[in-house]
């Protein structure tokens, strides 16, 4: 099993729309990905290691797949249309992880 984890900085210029984010993306990402995601999950920053500090991500969000390869067939001929949505909730670059999940 694997997870690809994207992680949208908590910039001083930060612009994120998390209704679009919540609904269309993640409606987008389901329809174009289809079974190759087992699970899915999003987290909203609230703070950093104190409730001082700005949480370092306002937002994490994670997508199971059975395999690498299971992720790289699907993402890969839809990745086009997945990343010309990012302009449409956020105007930061994400952080992107693909781990094994043990």
């Amino acid at each position: 099993m694997i997870k690809l984890t994207v992680m949208y900085p908590n910039t001083e210029d930060l612009e994120f729309d998390k209704k679009y984010y919540t609904t269309e993306h993640s409606q987008l990402l389901s329809e174009l990905l289809g079974d190759a995601v087992k699970t899915s999950d999003i987290n909203v920053g609230l703070t950093g290691a104190s409730p001082a500090q700005l949480a370092p991500y306002v937002v994490i969000a994670n997508l199971t797949s059975e395999s690498l390869e299971s992720f790289q067939q699907s993402f890969g001929v839809n990745a086009e249309k997945i990343l010309a949505d990012l302009p449409n909730f956020t105007n930061v670059k994400p952080v992107v992880q693909i781990s094994e999940v043990l």
